[in-house]
């Protein structure tokens, strides 16, 4: 036995040096092959959409909104999970810790993006863990004052602030949600002494009966109290007029620079298969384009925000990087 397992030895010992590297070659394609094949049939299950927010919030509408064509164009049903806690990163955690095979993915918001500086002790790196897929919509905010407050525009309520310093109370919906990084985006640019009142339920009552006198809210939550005349729009806060307050002017008319955008997108585990990922910006993509997505989403406020893998890639670092100079200029701390 011994003089046939060595002269066996011997055999692949006197292999060709070409053709043993060719078939040392091949046994390390056997994964990528697997890879690949996987991406070919993918999927063939259901597919689960994490969101780290309750039902009933933006990212949920967008992400259930998304989930229907999606089902229909990946012929395999898109289950909407919402996984709410700790600014989504309970949700988003979940998602980096799940196997990378497009089966697990990520409603990706802006907060993401927040978190990303102001979570200094998170068991994930989001931009190392989380992959970009595709992106979905842009929603811009609202700027939003009590009927009470004497001002009509922004200037006049910067001149409102500056005279009365450390008297006007900016809602928000908790440290480092969008409303309190815009409020204090707001502050870093203008020079005011505005005081952040955080909320963990919803602050409308109050900010229409005056308790507190501004919020730099999503539109979809503030929308309807303006067009009730329960609240003043001074000017929405994307970079562009809103269709839903065509007449409203930007904050960036008057501050340059000025944009705080609610927006989400779709990101899966880290090391998702390159095929599978381009197969799923293809058909959100094409989700995007179809004229009743788009109907529902100039309802909403918001309009579709279509890129490439790469693009919403590199719209996220940007995103990281403003945010996280926000959140270090004004010493916000998560609690």
């Amino acid at each position: 036995m011994l003089g046939r397992c060595s002269n066996s030895w011997s055999i692949i010992i006197k292999l060709p040096r070409r053709t043993f590297l060719h078939l040392a070659t091949g046994a390390a394609a056997l994964p990528a092959a697997s890879r690949i094949a996987l991406a070919l049939d993918y999927p063939t299950r259901p597919v689960r959409l994490l969101v780290g927010f309750f039902a009933g919030g933006l990212s949920d509408i967008l992400a259930r909104l998304i989930a229907q064509p999606l089902s229909e164009r990946l012929g395999q049903q898109v289950i909407v999970d919402d996984r709410p806690g700790a600014g989504s990163n309970i949700a988003t955690e979940l998602v980096t810790k799940a196997p990378p095979d497009g089966y697990t993915l990520l409603l990706v918001p802006v907060s993401a993006t927040i978190n990303a500086t102001l979570y200094d002790n998170l068991n994930f790196n989001f931009s190392r863990d989380i992959a970009p897929v595709a992106s979905i919509s842009r929603t811009p905010g609202v700027m939003v004052v009590n009927l009470s407050l004497p001002v009509r525009t922004v200037p006049e309520f910067i001149a409102y602030a500056k005279a009365n310093p450390g008297k006007i109370n900016f809602a928000s919906a908790g440290t480092g949600s969008l409303p309190h990084v815009a409020g204090e985006l707001f502050k870093l640019m203008t020079g005011l002494n505005l005081v952040q009142v955080q909320y963990r339920s919803n602050y409308f009552p109050d900010l229409i009966a005056g308790q507190v006198h501004v919020s730099f809210a999503t539109m979809p939550s503030a929308i309807e109290f303006v067009r009730a005349g329960k609240l003043r729009a001074l000017a929405v806060t994307g970079a562009a007029r809103s269709e839903v307050l065509p007449d409203v002017p930007t904050v960036g008319e008057f501050i340059p620079g000025y944009e705080a955008d609610a927006w989400n997108g779709i990101g899966a585990p880290a090391n998702t298969p390159s095929d599978i990922i381009e197969k799923l910006n293809k058909e959100i993509n094409a989700a995007l384009a179809e004229p009743a997505i788009q109907v529902r989403l100039a309802e909403l406020g918001s309009k579709p925000l279509s890129m490439t893998p790469s693009e919403f890639g590199k719209f996220i670092a940007v995103e990281i990087e403003k945010w996280a100079k926000v959140i270090k200029a004004a010493g916000i701390k998560a609690e």
